[in-house]
């Protein structure tokens, strides 16, 4: 006997709006960085919602939020959910549309008067952009075991406040232990942040894996002189260099599933009539492989070391984060595939460019995403737009994965 589910697309839509009012400063600009105040009023709003829906609400140490729909059943939790905090001058659907998705999720389910057959727990998790406290993705990190908590909490913002602090101030300093929920599976939905799903006119992402990331800072020091009187094959331009090291990289990364970038450049002395002495920028390389990440890393150590033998430099890196690749629990992805399949909705596998809090729920539970289509690729950024067909359409996957995962048979 089929049970039939009902998500209610209006309040999900309606809340989205309404989250994403909070925090907005003078000129309209929507900034909510980790236990702020902005932060608090949302994580307020969440848990009165929360709280409505009848679900117990638990606090871990490093600020996660949990809402908890219990169920007599000892199977372990499926848990749900992504975070809630932003950039700055940030869009309002990035995390925000994940955590309310699971909420809908539930009271469709509520609504419906069916059970799932263990708990549902939504996870909302503290500082996962990273914009305020490094590194990101933090509370998913803390609470995988990925870095000590009391660490965490001695994190230190630009003006020298620690997370521990902040969230004592805003009540949000909880007295669970990080991980003391052992999920079944984690699931998040999120906004894809990128081109491909509307450049492919397809409306789910099944998200397969997600990219490992390695990020350096290169330091290359030449000689400082007179633009005009040196010659060209008498120079040690440290500008040079750091051109040929940007060009290097595309080329390296050319035809394959790899992305280089070099997002920071600076030059010293900065004097237009002068050779530059320095130069320092950074590089990201990502790429879904992990040995193949490796590889680019070696070839970049390589081709740096050409240059300082060739032109007379000196060549400095260090690193600022690495990461490696993330392979989603195969079962998800092929159910999240068959929940797409179900409502006749286009669904392609794919990789993740982000990194996300199911990366780190990864470490201790199988987990999946759910993509759905960014406007123009745009994120973090108040263009961010995802247009609510394909909004509704997300969730209604989450919906029948959950209902599969759960024991509930939906038919929508």
């Amino acid at each position: 006997m089929k049970t039939t589910v009902s998500l209610d697309s209006e309040t999900l839509l309606s809340r989205l709006a309404l989250l994403g009012e909070i925090g907005r400063d003078e000129q309209g600009r929507l900034t909510r960085l980790a236990a702020t105040d902005a932060d608090k009023g949302a994580r307020d709003q969440l848990v009165d919602w929360f709280g409505a829906a009848g679900l117990e609400i638990h606090v871990d140490r490093i600020g996660n939020i949990f809402g908890v729909w219990v169920s007599a059943s000892d199977k372990a939790p499926l848990m749900m959910g992504s975070h809630i905090d932003s950039v700055v001058n940030a869009g309002i659907y990035d995390g925000c549309y994940g955590v309310l998705s699971a909420l809908s999720v539930i009271e469709a389910m509520q609504q419906a008067r069916v059970r799932p057959d263990r708990s549902l727990v939504i996870g909302v998790f503290t500082n996962e952009e990273g914009a305020r406290f490094a590194p990101d993705m933090m509370g998913s990190l803390v609470y995988a075991g990925g870095l000590d908590v009391e660490q965490a909490l001695l994190a230190s913002d630009a003006n020298g406040v620690t997370l521990g602090d902040e969230l004592s101030r805003i009540g949000y300093a909880g007295e669970m232990a990080p991980g003391a929920i052992r999920p079944s599976a984690f699931l998040e939905l999120h906004i894809e942040q990128g081109p491909v799903l509307e450049h492919e006119a397809c409306t789910i992402g099944a998200v397969a894996d997600l990219q490992g990331i390695s990020w350096q800072k290169v330091r290359i020091s030449g000689v400082a002189n007179h633009a005009g009187t040196t010659p060209t094959q008498l120079r040690a331009d440290a500008g040079l260099a750091a051109a040929r090291v940007v060009v290097f990289l595309r080329e390296l990364v050319a035809g394959s599933n790899s992305v280089a970038t070099v997002g920071c450049i600076r030059f010293a002395p900065d004097v237009i009539n002068v050779v530059p002495a320095c130069a320092e920028f950074t590089v990201d390389l990502r790429d879904p492989d992990e040995t193949i990440l490796q590889s680019r890393e070696i070839a970049l150590a390589e081709f740096l070391k050409s240059l300082e033998d060739s032109e007379g430099l000196t060549v400095e890196t260090e690193r600022l984060a690495r990461s490696q690749p993330v392979r989603f629990d195969e079962r998800l992805v092929q159910q999240i595939e068959q929940s797409a399949s179900a409502r006749s909705l286009s669904c392609r596998r794919m990789t993740s460019g982000a990194g996300h809090d199911a990366q780190m729920m990864a470490r201790i539970c199988p987990a999946a995403m759910i993509f759905v289509p960014s406007k123009g690729g745009i994120s973090h950024n108040p263009r961010e737009h995802t247009e609510e067909a394909a909004l509704i359409a997300g969730a209604h996957v989450l919906l029948d994965t959950v209902c599969h995962i759960a024991g509930v048979c939906a038919s929508l």
